[in-house]
């Protein structure tokens, strides 16, 4: 296929495309190497994509009028966009990079769908959808009404907005709420990265909520395994939709949970990762942050049942692979 990948000098952006490009697809792919955080190690993402199969474009996805082009002129089969802004901390302090990019953004990726008769649209939601939601685990039939952060919001405004275009133009969408993705060629600002670069300077780490998080922690490669079965499976309209599930509805949209399964305590998490580097970290305990929830967990029957697949990786392979792969990139 001809796949159109937004956000390929990402973290899950460039894994996704490496991905497609190893099974012999197509790969146009976007990114504008916004400086949230180092360039370099995007550039070195994207590096890796060097292929006969892979087209680079340089472009914002808030740009409509760039954007316009690129489906104009490559007209993908499918889409996959993983890019906008990221991050719920830092939505606190720069909430207008939410709107221009996750929104307007993602308004030029529906409108380039609906006029080039692209198949079928996936897109990255977030597990921070579900908000001050308390019902554990989290399931895509629960009602997301009550975001915490700007982040949350515009993500859950993704999905609301995906249903418009499947309702009025019939294009099939489907959205997915990742949580808590780390491994190897992962995010800087994430805590597994911050956790590593600091106890190997020799410097505190800052746990959130005194430690008391639990996350539904989802290694890299279980992620793009759920991305490419969800890619292949246009979704179709639910007959049996009653009004009442909002992860499917009469038309051809559907919404997905990608997450481990298996919650785990943020100081076993830790702990893995102090076994992993041979060094104890000293930890400087903080309250919880404003926008923040303190545990996510994934229900992932919709995911198992119509894609036959359940993300298994556990935190102890994860982190070691996450551990290795630092080592290496940053010689240390």
């Amino acid at each position: 296929m001809k796949v159109l990948v937004t956000g390929t000098a990402g973290f899950i952006g460039s894994s996704l495309a490496h991905r497609l490009l190893e099974r012999g697809d197509e790969v146009i792919g976007i990114d504008n190497l916004d400086p949230y955080y180092d360039v370099a190690l995007k550039q070195a993402r994207l590096a890796r994509l060097a292929h006969p199969r892979f087209t680079d474009v340089r472009v914002s996805i808030q740009d409509s009028k760039a954007m316009s082009q690129v489906f104009a002129e490559h007209r993908p089969e499918r889409v996959v966009n993983l890019a906008g802004q990221a991050g719920v901390r830092y939505s606190l302090t720069n909430p207008l990079a939410y709107i221009e990019s996750n929104l307007l953004g993602f308004a030029n990726i529906l409108e380039g769908c609906r006029h080039h008769g692209v198949q079928h649209l996936v897109y990255a939601s977030s597990s921070s959808v579900y908000g001050a939601n308390r019902k554990m685990p989290f399931s895509v039939q629960d009602n997301v009404d009550h975001p915490l952060s700007l982040y949350a919001a515009t993500k859950k405004s993704n999905e609301l907005m995906a249903h418009t275009y499947s309702h009025l133009y019939r294009i099939p969408t489907t959205g997915l709420r990742f949580f808590t993705v780390y491994g190897p060629w992962g995010r800087p600002d994430m805590a597994l990265f911050k956790f590593t670069r600091s106890i190997l300077a020799g410097e505190p780490i800052e746990v959130y909520n005194n430690g008391h998080h639990r996350r539904d922690f989802t290694y890299i490669d279980d992620i793009i395994e759920g991305v490419i079965r969800v890619l292949d499976r246009i979704p179709a309209p639910n007959p049996a939709w009653d009004g009442n599930d909002p992860s499917t509805s009469l038309d051809p949209y559907r919404l997905y949970n990608i997450g481990n399964n298996q919650p785990v305590d943020l100081m076993h998490y830790i702990k893995v990762l102090e076994d992993c580097l041979g060094r104890v970290a000293e930890k400087r305990f903080l309250p919880l942050q404003d926008g923040d929830v303190p545990d996510t967990y994934a229900d992932v029957d919709a995911l198992i049942q119509d894609v036959g697949f359940k993300p298994a990786t556990s935190v102890e392979t994860g982190v070691t692979r996450f551990v290795t792969w630092y080592r290496e990139y940053y010689r240390q």
